[in-house]
């Protein structure tokens, strides 16, 4: 996200709710970046290994192709 001086001094709010999404706050001032913002905690980087989904289906044996036409189901079964 981008925001000027006045965003940050009128527009706070958002600028809240984009460093809770985990946003890069970039802080412009005549048009020039000044600073950034950086959410807390931006710098503790998870490995993959480390991510709950990782391997989750680690035993399958069809692609993934296959497996998200299965998930998706057809358009027209339900008619």
């Amino acid at each position: 996200m981008k925001a000027t001086v006045l965003d940050l001094r009128y527009r706070m709010k958002e600028v809240l709710k984009a460093l809770n999404k985990r946003e890069r706050v970039t802080i412009l001032y005549h048009g020039k970046v000044k600073g950034t913002i950086v959410p807390a905690g931006a710098d503790k980087a998870i490995k993959v290994e480390d991510h709950p989904f990782f391997e989750m289906a680690g035993e399958e044996t069809r692609s993934v192709a296959e497996r998200m036409d299965e998930l998706r189901g057809s358009r027209f079964d339900d008619i």
